[in-house]
């Protein structure tokens, strides 16, 4: 089921004011409903090395099985199959990162984090492993969907600090997870319905650690009719707040409704049951 005219993506990625090069790399694959972001780090270009594969794995994988995904029966783990094959392909990012890491001195500890969304049949899946960022704004109402894998948040969770506290901690990047350390990984998924109008936000944390949330909000209230000129913007402020990393953002808008025919026609064979 084609995704154009019912879902927006637009995605724009910036070194930054401070970095010498970008790490971060970010995807977008309208034909099967992808958007990915990832922030990657170590070594001398090799954080760049990471994330790369990383959008590239996914991007593939996703591609390359989604079809078949789709046919098989439901799985005991309660998830779609959408949401197991995105999980399942950043397993495999992990894998050739991890592989790659191995085999070239020049990538030795590289790793990335990485945030994914799948859209279809009116809902998405989402994938993520550190401290890149899932927002979502819902009729007005903006929010973190994702929750950061990094030692900050884990001393916000155990009651150390405080949301504002921790905003104002130096000790912001410390990722507990990531793709590419370690031989395996653990991936956070969810699913969630999607709404006419509604718009998701994926971010590096080179947005998040110099915007504020509110201003993040305002922005893409105020340019929601032109997703590319939110991006622009949002980059922008970032860079204007002193651009101390990487910055990257991937926007999406749901359009109209991009319900699956296959259950649409179940729903209506349903009325006459």
């Amino acid at each position: 089921m084609s995704l154009k005219g019912k879902l927006q993506f637009t995605g724009l990625s910036d070194t930054g004011r401070v970095r010498s090069h970008n790490e971060d790399a970010i995807g977008t694959d309208m034909d099967t409903g992808l958007v990915v972001l990832a922030d990657g780090m170590g070594g001398y270009k090799a954080g760049e090395v990471a994330s790369a594969l990383a959008v590239q794995t996914v991007t593939e994988e996703v591609a390359r099985n989604l079809r078949n995904a789709r046919k098989q029966k439901d799985n005991e783990s309660g998830y779609a199959a959408e949401t197991i094959l995105l999980r399942d392909a950043v397993i495999k990012a992990n894998h050739v990162i991890h592989q790659t890491a191995k085999s070239q001195p020049q990538c030795e500890g590289m790793g990335t984090t990485i945030v994914a969304c799948l859209f279809y049949d009116n809902r998405v899946s989402i994938a993520h492993v550190g401290d890149s960022r899932l927002y979502r704004l819902r009729h007005d109402r903006f929010e973190q969907v994702t929750l950061d894998h990094s030692l900050l948040q884990e001393l916000v969770s155990r009651g150390f600090y405080t949301p504002e506290e921790a905003r104002k901690s130096l000790n912001k990047n410390l990722v507990t997870r990531a793709l590419g350390i370690e031989p395996t990984v653990q991936v956070d998924v969810q699913e969630d319905v999607v709404l006419n109008g509604e718009v998701h936000l994926l971010c590096s944390d080179g947005l998040s650690d110099m915007v504020e949330d509110e201003d993040i909000h305002l922005t893409i209230s105020t340019f929601s009719a032109n997703l590319e000129m939110a991006a622009q913007q949002l980059v922008r402020m970032a860079n204007d707040n002193g651009g101390r990393d990487n910055v990257s953002v991937v926007l999406t808008k749901a359009l109209k409704s991009f319900e699956a025919k296959q259950r649409f026609f179940n729903r209506f064979m349903d009325w006459f049951a």
